[in-house]
């Protein structure tokens, strides 16, 4: 498959497209009072993911347990809930708590324990009960971890920041991704697990961003870890300007199974700005749907939307512009230049994250003196493409961790 070109796209899971496309209003006028704003609140889960003590550094373990058989991965010995401090990647400076958990493989871990890759998922929504933690993990993700821990790799998995601890999960913003990413790293391995000291990072849509992301953050933030590897399949990157290949894909008047990403975005959007409304910009019949990313988790909003046969010019009054530029800004990388070696794998059939979005994303870090092993399966879609890959993950994953020196292939691109 090629594709000519750096024109950039955007991701139809991933953004808003309201930013540049004019919306009807179609809502009923008697329909009562709406609420203006998403209660950014939390929903009480158990003693473990809130901490009343004293926070004194990031990285730090907290607290551990077992988890239960339905959160537990298949190929796990040991299935382990973590709490550990982060920084918030909101405001860069207070200490908050983090959930995540750890997966041990079955057998005896080699000298130096078992080399360690920190897996961060894809959208599950915004909800406290939608941390992976708690909630469990959809079976191709389950059928993932499996297949790397079977090749006897630990996976440590962060649930990443309010998802399931106190605080809202800001949505696709990076930072916060990233610290939280590594913060877990540092807790697993200054807490006596038998676990490498070197670590690759893997994701996959929302959590490919996040891999690639915690690349671009740690130098900075934490260079004590030695990050010796990326893989991201389906990976974002956020470009307003390209916003029209988008709205030429997908009219506003098409019923859009993908609209609820677009309401969780705007969760970031209120976050972040204090004088956002959702009610200046939802429409009243909409608006029980866009509140219900509250207490309901992606899965079930997606349902929702295809059920309710929802467009873009049902949800929105108008293209709410000016607040979602500042959550671009908080969606994107700080830098482009990575120190440790990335395979990026992308769908041909990628609808969630299109093809041009991620061709768009290679060129910037091959530009920038990024080691890239780039490749297309031109037959599989944004999930089909996790499992497909395996068969060049996992020897890229095994030479990384071995010191090989990887050859990119960014002279000679597939797009």
């Amino acid at each position: 498959m090629k594709i000519t070109g750096h024109r950039l796209a955007i991701g139809t899971c991933l953004l808003v497209t309201a930013i540049s496309t004019p919306m009807a209003h179609s809502s009923s006028s008697d329909s009562g009072p709406v609420a203006e704003n998403l209660t950014l609140g939390d929903v009480y889960l158990s003693d473990f993911y809130v901490y009343d003590g004293v926070l004194t550094r990031p990285g730090k373990l907290l607290r551990q347990e077992p988890l239960n058989a339905e959160q537990s991965n298949p190929g796990a010995a040991q299935n382990i809930r973590l709490l550990y401090s982060s920084t918030d990647g909101i405001d860069g400076k207070d200490l908050v708590a983090v959930s995540g958990v750890l997966f041990l493989p079955e057998g005896s871990p080699p000298d130096g324990g078992w080399p360690l890759m920190a897996w961060t998922h894809g959208t599950v929504g915004i909800a406290d009960i939608c941390a992976p933690s708690w909630s469990g993990r959809q079976q191709q993700d389950r059928d993932h971890l499996k297949f790397w821990l079977e090749n006897g790799y630990a996976v440590v998995a962060t649930d990443y920041q309010g998802l399931g601890t106190p605080g809202t999960h800001p949505y696709l913003a990076t930072r916060p991704e990233a610290y939280s990413n590594l913060d877990i790293v540092r807790a697993v391995q200054t807490s006596g697990f038998p676990v490498s000291d070197k670590v690759v990072l893997f994701g996959q849509s929302q959590g490919a961003g996040a891999a690639v992301a915690t690349a671009t953050y740690a130098e900075e933030y934490a260079p004590e870890i030695d990050i010796v590897g990326v893989v991201a399949t389906g990976v974002p990157l956020f470009s307003p300007e390209a916003v029209d290949i988008l709205h030429e894909a997908r009219p506003p008047d098409r019923v859009d199974p993908l609209l609820g990403y677009n309401l969780l975005n705007l969760s970031l959007a209120q976050r972040i700005d204090p004088e956002f409304k959702l009610s200046d910009y939802v429409s009243d019949e909409v608006m029980p749907i866009a509140l219900s990313i509250q207490n309901t988790c992606q899965k079930d909003l997606k349902a929702k939307v295809i059920e309710e046969k929802l467009t873009y010019n049902r949800v929105f009054k108008q293209p709410p512009t000016e607040h979602l530029s500042a959550a671009f800004s908080r969606m994107g990388y700080p830098q482009y230049k990575l120190s440790a070696p990335a395979f990026i794998g992308t769908g041909g059939a990628d609808q969630d994250t299109p093809p041009q979005m991620q061709a768009a994303l290679v060129h910037q870090l091959c530009d920038a003196g990024s080691v890239i092993v780039s490749k297309i399966y031109p037959d599989q879609d944004h999930k089909g493409v996790v499992p497909v890959s395996t068969t060049d993950t996992l020897p890229f994953v095994e030479a990384v961790f071995g010191g090989a020196d990887i050859q990119g292939n960014c002279e000679n691109l597939p797009f």
